[in-house]
């Protein structure tokens, strides 16, 4: 059977943390949990992740990093691998890059900061039943 990722990206470390330990509490050992801290970095551990045949099912992305906004990372990601179920996670983003990411990377839904562990878990877990389907 394929192993399955969970990756998230975001430029704070302690967003990081929090996302680490909340995904490790809700799926155990039962996703691959990959960690970038810019778009750079992520591409790179996708790209790696695909060529050790790793599926990546979900993405969560911060809209706001240096070097490019979630939102044109998420729609460079969904081009090349339009499967991956796509979540923005932001303090900043507006409706116009939403809609944005909505229209071009196929959104599945963001989550405004601070999220609670429960819309993590919610969000994530329709997204992983669409790909159920």
């Amino acid at each position: 059977m394929q192993k399955k990722a969970i990756l998230c990206v975001d430029d704070e470390k302690v967003i990081l943390t929090s996302l680490k330990s909340q995904l490790k509490k809700m799926f155990g050992s039962d996703y691959k949990l990959e960690f970038a801290e810019d778009p750079l970095e992520a591409i790179e551990i996708i790209e790696e992740l695909i060529s050790s045949n790793v599926k990546i099912v979900i993405l969560v992305s911060d809209w706001l990093m240096p070097g490019m906004k979630g939102d044109e990372f998420l729609v460079k990601v969904h081009k090349k691998y339009p499967d991956i179920i796509k979540i923005l996670l932001t303090g900043q983003a507006d409706e116009n890059a939403i809609s944005y990411t909505k229209e071009h990377a196929n959104l599945h839904g963001y989550l405004q900061k601070p999220w609670s562990e429960e819309d993590l878990f919610a969000k994530i877990d329709s997204g992983l039943k669409i790909l159920d389907k």
